[in-house]
């Protein structure tokens, strides 16, 4: 853990860290119920698509870009997998499979809109949330089944992906975030890859005479989060038993909200995998802990997250406004100098 925290963004990975303890000092001091794991590990299945998502669309934000059509993909991927299980009898393991492959091809048409034609990627990705949501509803209508009730009824062995407990506590879902965490971290930070998303993030054109194909790294970062977001989608569809083309609608802002708590800049250029992967799980303590502590209701609890996330962004803006430097060099330059008698 210690060499984790001691890469990229270590002294912000360090304060999110520490955020964690904050969390858990002051929820379970209010609260001991809250310091049960059993009850976290509940609680972190409803928001284990921000988890999962967040961690790619780091990659797609240190491009510079940004990805808002996910979620959109999420319930394209379920309804794909209970209508072509359901309908088309295909097999329920390759139905997922061919859900998730439907996911990458999307991010794949995202990702050559973004790179190879230098459309915005607020408009391609905003453009692919409808898109695909549309799609989704296409591919329902497909089913007998009417779109509201949702496709149910999956094998027990689909169904026992996210009933399965290792050492009899720890949620297999929460074993799949691990290694997509390691897998993101390793790719991101410890390959010539990952060296090349910040490089694109930080100067394309540099990057570009360097030798780099700058265009098919940003392609590929809009599929890594694609394929986040089918994974999701799959995992979603076995917890609930049921799949619905708008599964994990309303996690696209949250989503976003990790990523730039976790240290990522929204001009790219920086980012770290561990950061937002600690921000997620702060974001989903603050939402377990306060309704738990506190008494307050789910429906405000964006406005704490929200003060938050503008807390970090405009501290973050005037630590690294010049003047405000100039102005924080000179006070300290001024304590330095002995006073004149």
């Amino acid at each position: 853990m210690k060499k984790l925290l001691k890469g990229p963004n270590t002294s912000w990975n360090l304060f999110l860290a520490a955020l964690l303890v904050v969390e858990c000092v002051i929820f379970g001091a209010a609260n001991p119920k809250f310091l049960s794991l059993a009850r976290i590990f509940t609680s972190a299945n409803s928001d284990l698509p921000i988890w999962y998502i967040s961690l790619f669309v780091t990659f797609v934000m240190i491009t510079g870009g940004i990805d808002i059509q996910s979620c959109a993909i999420v319930g394209l991927t379920s309804i794909i997998i209970g209508v072509a299980w359901q309908d088309f009898g295909l097999n329920i393991w390759l139905a997922a499979l061919l859900a998730v492959t439907v996911a990458a091809a999307c991010g794949a048409l995202s990702g050559f809109f973004v790179a190879y034609c230098g459309v915005q990627a607020m408009v391609v990705t905003l453009g692919g949330s409808f898109l695909y949501s549309g799609l989704g509803l296409l591919v329902s209508a497909l089913s007998s089944t009417e779109a509201y009730k949702g496709i149910s009824g999956f094998p027990d062995s689909f169904k026992a992906l996210t009933k399965i407990k290792v050492f009899g506590l720890v949620p297999l879902q929460i074993v799949i975030f691990l290694v997509m965490l390691l897998a993101a971290y390793l790719l991101l930070h410890r390959t010539k890859y990952g060296r090349r998303v910040f490089l694109v993030g930080v100067n394309p054109s540099a990057a570009e005479y360097s030798g780099i194909n700058s265009r098919l790294v940003i392609l590929s970062t809009y599929v890594l989060s694609a394929l986040a977001a089918g994974i999701t989608g799959v995992i979603m569809t076995s917890q609930l038993g049921t799949a619905k083309s708008d599964l994990g609608g309303s996690f696209t802002m949250t989503i976003i909200t990790a990523c730039v708590l976790g240290g990522t800049l929204s001009t790219g250029g920086k980012g770290s995998a561990l950061g937002t992967a600690l921000a997620a799980i702060a974001i989903t303590l603050m939402r377990f802990g306060m309704p738990l502590c506190f008494g307050i209701h789910k429906q405000y609890l964006d406005i704490p997250i929200g003060v938050l996330l503008v807390a970090v962004v405009v501290g973050r803006s005037l630590v690294s406004n010049p003047s405000v430097i100039a102005w924080a060099a000179g006070l300290r330059a001024g304590k330095k100098t002995p006073a004149v008698k």
